[in-house]
């Protein structure tokens, strides 16, 4: 019986490269498509530009639109992948909290942008009145910097996540209709607030001096010889990562994280045993609302000057990628957020304008091949 059992299993057809690819493209559909993104982008910077463009170059018209791209170059490619990581990284960051309340309470909090913009005008006075630190050009005192406007950031949002999830929330536990029309005019009332304490102008935000400069790589270096990523930029892809692990380990190691998730699938079961549901989900909200904070400060200084509207303008992508990455997923958060940075940065090297397009054309996109997105959230 094991030796027929055996030639039966010698005898299966091993699976092609066809199969391969597509149980690659269902089992991981977030490398997949970044290994696509970024694979098609690095082809085009190695295809020479005169081997494309030669046939319009040498009758003398002018080169389709679309050709430009063989022009980008290896170091141009690098320059943009880096900086896409980095810029879907920050989106992770003020993503991470709506994806935590959704995912752990399934809060639907549209709000979320008048805590981004709040945390961005908390930061930006930080830094505002500490520039004299950041202008010394002194390691310390710029780590000082940071970290003061990042935590004072988290402190204020935090503080009035307890407010708004006590007085806005909590009555509409359950309805996500309500919660969209409650949350909405809270995210109003906070835009006023910011008019009324810092008013209606925009505030520059002055980066500190250690990270206004570029990390040149050598010459020498084979491919990217020559590239110059911003400082600020490597640190926001260290922060990004540094708190994706954070909050991995925290919600699947921990049991604060484990009795948050048997919260939302049984909130009964939980309170039977003695927990006090009710504070978990606060803590959630809050941990949400000092996320977005935290977000809207690092945000403030990458474009170095902030608004009050700036949060309702990132809502477009923060929601793009919850719905891209899978409602409540925070690894397809993640993942969503890097897409969604370097589409931004690849359609922009070639026409800025449409690069809000094709970040609404990633999302319908994959939603037409995966309407869960890219990594669900199973519920039992």
């Amino acid at each position: 019986m094991t030796t027929e059992t055996s030639v039966l299993q010698d005898t299966r057809p091993t699976p092609g490269v066809r199969q391969r690819l597509a149980a690659f493209r269902q089992g991981y559909p977030h490398f997949f498509l970044l290994g696509l993104l970024v694979g098609v982008m690095l082809i085009l910077a190695l295809v020479p530009y005169q081997l494309v463009a030669g046939p319009w170059l040498r009758a003398g018209e002018d080169v389709p639109y679309l050709i430009q791209y063989f022009r980008m170059g290896t170091t141009t490619w690098f320059v943009l992948t880096v900086s896409g990581m980095a810029m879907g990284l920050l989106i992770f960051i003020m993503s991470s909290g709506m994806t935590l309340t959704f995912g752990l309470m399934s809060v639907l909090n549209l709000g979320h942008g008048g805590f981004i913009s709040f945390g961005a005008f908390c930061g930006a006075t930080v830094v505002v009145y500490f520039s004299a630190w950041g202008a010394s050009g002194n390691l310390f005192l710029t780590i000082a910097v940071l970290m003061l406007a990042c935590f004072y950031a988290m402190l204020i949002t935090g503080a009035l996540g307890v407010f708004f999830e006590r007085v806005v929330i909590k009555p509409v536990y359950g309805d996500h209709l309500k919660q969209i029309l409650v949350t909405i005019g809270g995210a109003i009332i906070l835009m006023e607030l910011i008019h009324v304490i810092w008013g209606a102008s925009d505030v520059p935000v002055p980066r500190p001096q250690l990270l206004r400069g570029a990390v040149i790589i050598d010459q020498a270096v084979p491919f990217i010889g020559g590239a110059a990523i911003e400082i600020y930029r490597l640190m926001a892809v260290i922060v990004g990562l540094i708190l994706y692990g954070l909050m991995l380990l925290i919600i699947n190691k921990t049991k604060v994280g484990v009795l948050i998730r048997a919260g939302v699938e049984s909130r009964e079961m939980v309170e039977v045993q003695g927990y006090r549901i009710n504070l978990l989900f606060l803590a959630v909200f809050v941990a949400g609302s000092a996320l977005a904070g935290l977000g809207g400060a690092m945000w403030g200084m990458y474009e170095q000057i902030v608004n009050a509207h700036m949060g309702e303008h990132l809502m477009i992508m923060v929601i793009v990628v919850i719905i891209l990455g899978g409602l409540g997923s925070i690894t397809g958060c993640f993942y969503g957020a890097i897409l969604v940075g370097l589409i931004n940065l690849y359609v922009g090297y070639l026409e800025p304008r449409l690069a809000g397009i094709a970040t609404v054309g990633l999302m319908v996109a994959v939603l037409m091949w995966r309407p869960q997105g890219l990594i669900p959230v199973l519920r039992h």
